[in-house]
């Protein structure tokens, strides 16, 4: 496992293609709000994606209730630190309900670069990968580089989680954002 300090600054589309690509068929991702959801976009679309629009913090609960509505299923949550900091108590849920076909993977920028960058706690030194451990999240790991992150993984997708993987981003917006459709009003 690789401490924070000598993680190295990757790029999240990147991963997310690497973690798309290691996709058989059937697993299920929830894409969090903004980048993460626009990147999952980008990477490759499949019916099998969840793309959470307008809903900060709620793709670790989301993927918590499919793992569990459906336990032959691997499930992914692809979630931002800022969007993570929003729903932290759903890592001491996850933890205590230790659906073994779940993992997490967090991209940390250190600001909510969606809505303007502001500064996150993890800017200033919060790290959410000790947060995942502490909540107890046993397999809780930094990626160090894209090499490692790909081992984590490959580890995450063949293995019994849950599983938590950060990664440390640039702050590179998305290539594409995904479409919104309109819904029309009434009944």
């Amino acid at each position: 496992m690789s401490e924070r300090r000598n993680v190295k600054t990757m790029n999240r589309f990147d991963l997310t293609k690497r973690v798309v690509a290691k996709l058989k068929h059937d697993e299920a991702v929830i894409g969090g709000i903004g980048n993460a959801n626009f990147d999952l976009y980008g990477a490759g679309k499949r019916p099998q994606n969840f793309y959470m629009l307008g809903s900060m913090g709620l793709a670790c609960p989301i993927a918590l209730g499919v793992a569990l509505a459906q336990p032959k299923r691997r499930v992914l949550a692809l979630e931002g630190d800022g969007s993570l900091l929003m729903q932290m108590g759903s890592l001491a849920t996850i933890a205590m309900l230790a659906p073994r076909n779940l993992t997490l993977i967090v991209w940390d920028n250190g600001v909510y670069q969606i809505t303007g960058g502001q500064r996150t706690a993890t800017a200033a030194g919060a790290d959410v990968v000790e947060m995942a451990r502490g909540a107890g999240l046993k397999q809780s790991a930094w990626a160090s580089d894209e090499d490692d992150f790909e081992r984590l993984a490959e580890r995450a997708l063949s293995g019994d989680g849950p599983w938590f993987i950060g990664a440390r981003i640039d702050m590179k917006a998305a290539p594409q954002q995904t479409p919104r459709t309109s819904i029309p009003a009434g009944p």
